[in-house]
Formats: structure tokens, C-alpha cells, sequence
């Protein structure tokens, strides 16, 4: 199993999944142009992708899917609710709407040699997921962002991963002294909002073990956030944290905004 992120933040996110059989792309806020540039780097193409997992319908998920569905005719995996507020908020452009497949939160599918399991999740979005993608290496991943809080459902489908993609969205601190309205503030702290870096250290300290090869922190704030702060926070949630590990136990980085991230192969 190999992953990458291509792009990870609010301006859009784009995470490249797969072996040397079969990928997926997990979402694809970004251009077209800078997905196929990301890809180059580790010399695949877009059309090497056997399909798009879409989380959500947010434009920072979904910016680039119309043209990528016109350009290369992708199928396309997405809870009903999402399917169903991206075509009714009409960004995209024109589809054809039969390259979207349905699938249902905590039920598992196959992509070729891949298996797929989305995961529901907290946001305020019309059907979220997450999604923890295996191959029959017996490794499995996971990309989990854009969630406001987790419990033990959450915890449980995250056991066993050999990598993952993890929200640390902001600083709490930062999030209340900076510049962003009230209700916004109030909206990314709820239930429904983003993970803060304590929460996402501490919901790490709940999944890591003994495999855990990779862990990427993503979905940075570029206002409430960066990154040295990040790994500081994360990593003293998980050394301080009731679980037999250090946070030097593991290679934990930052999935950046704008620049292609090392590739992990598990």
C-alpha cells in the first residue's frame, strides 16, 4: 500500500491511495492541473486513478471533480446526501451523473484489488465520511479530516491502520484571538466543525500501535494553525497521553497546503 497527499488544507484536498495494481484518488479540490502535476511526481497520471472518493460536498473536496469527470470519465464514490448536494449545488458544471456510484457509511466495497470502507463522520456537511482503504497485503490506511469530534465508533474503525491522514486543523488559542468572525469560530469548534491539534493528538493516542508506519497531520487552518505548532501539540497529547507510546515512537508530519508530501509505502 502506498499513499501521498497532493494537497491538504482549506484551499482544497486532494490524497493519492493505492498499490502497485490499483489507486484512488480520495477527493480532489484542486485543479485538475495540479492533480496531474502531483501525480507526475511519482509518475503516475490521472487516468491511472480507477476512481474519486469523495468525503463531502465542500468546494475545498470537490473543486476539481467536474473537470476530472469530463477529461478522463472517473467513476466517482459518494454517499447518496453527497451526491446529491453536489449536483444540486451545480459548481461542477455538467456531468454524467451515471459515473456516480452510491455507497453507504460503515459499509465496505471493492475497488479492484483495494477495499474500501467509508466511515461516518461529524461535519456539517449532508453525508460525511472518511475512508480506511486496505489491499489483500493485509496493510490498510486511512484519511480522516474534516470531523468536529469523534467517539468510540470513530476509535474503532481506526484500529489496525499502517497509515494515516489525520485532521489537525487548528489551535485553539490561535482559533479564539484571531480574526475570524464569532460564528465561524463557533462553527469550527463545534461537534460538526474541525479537530483541533489537541483533539487529533488525542484521538491518535486511541489508534496508534505497534504498525502505525506514517501518520500526516492535514487539513492545517492557514490563519488558526502551522505546522511546527501542530506537531508540538499533537505530539505532547500523544507522549502525555494514557497509551504506552511516545510521540518519537512514530514519523508524524505535516500534509501541506500546496506542495506534494513524501509518499509512505507500507
Amino acid at each position: 500500500m502506498e499513499m501521498f497527499s497532493i494537497a491538504s488544507g482549506s484551499s482544497g484536498n486532494c490524497i493519492l491511495v493505492g498499490n502497485d495494481r490499483d489507486h484512488v484518488l480520495v477527493d480532489c479540490g484542486i485543479s485538475g492541473k495540479k492533480t496531474e502535476k502531483g501525480l507526475n511526481q511519482y509518475d503516475l497520471t490521472t487516468p491511472d486513478c480507477a476512481g474519486i472518493l469523495i468525503t463531502h460536498e465542500h468546494i475545498d473536496h470537490i473543486a476539481g471533480l467536474g473537470v476530472l469527470m469530463r477529461r478522463y470519465a472517473l467513476k466517482v464514490y459518494a454517499t447518496a446526501g453527497t451526491i446529491d448536494a453536489i449536483l444540486r449545488d451545480g459548481r461542477i458544471g455538467k456531468v454524467d451523473q451515471s459515473l456516480f456510484s452510491v455507497i453507504h457509511a460503515d459499509e465496505s466495497f471493492q475497488i479492484g484489488s483495494l477495499g474500501v470502507r467509508p466511515v461516518h463522520i461529524c461535519h456539517d456537511a449532508a453525508d460525511p465520511v472518511g475512508y480506511i482503504i486496505n489491499d489483500d497485503s493485509g496493510k490498510k490506511v486511512g484519511v480522516v479530516t474534516d470531523l468536529g469530534c469523534y467517539d468510540d465508533h470513530i476509535v474503532d474503525e481506526l484500529q489496525g491502520l499502517s497509515a494515516v491522514l489525520l485532521e489537525a486543523n487548528h489551535d485553539e488559542n490561535m482559533l479564539s484571538c484571531g480574526p475570524y468572525p464569532y460564528q465561524l469560530k463557533r462553527r469550527i469548534r463545534s461537534d460538526y466543525g474541525h479537530l483541533s491539534n489537541s483533539l487529533s493528538g488525542q484521538l491518535l493516542g486511541r489508534i496508534l500501535n505497534d504498525h502505525m508506519e506514517h501518520v500526516y497531520l492535514g487539513h492545517l487552518s492557514a490563519e488558526n494553525n502551522y505546522g511546527p505548532l501542530a506537531l508540538e501539540t499533537v505530539g505532547q497529547e500523544i507522549t502525555d497521553g494514557d497509551n504506552p507510546y511516545k510521540a518519537k515512537d512514530f514519523n508524524i508530519t505535516v500534509a501541506s497546503r500546496h506542495q506534494v508530501s513524501e509518499k509512505v509505502v507500507v
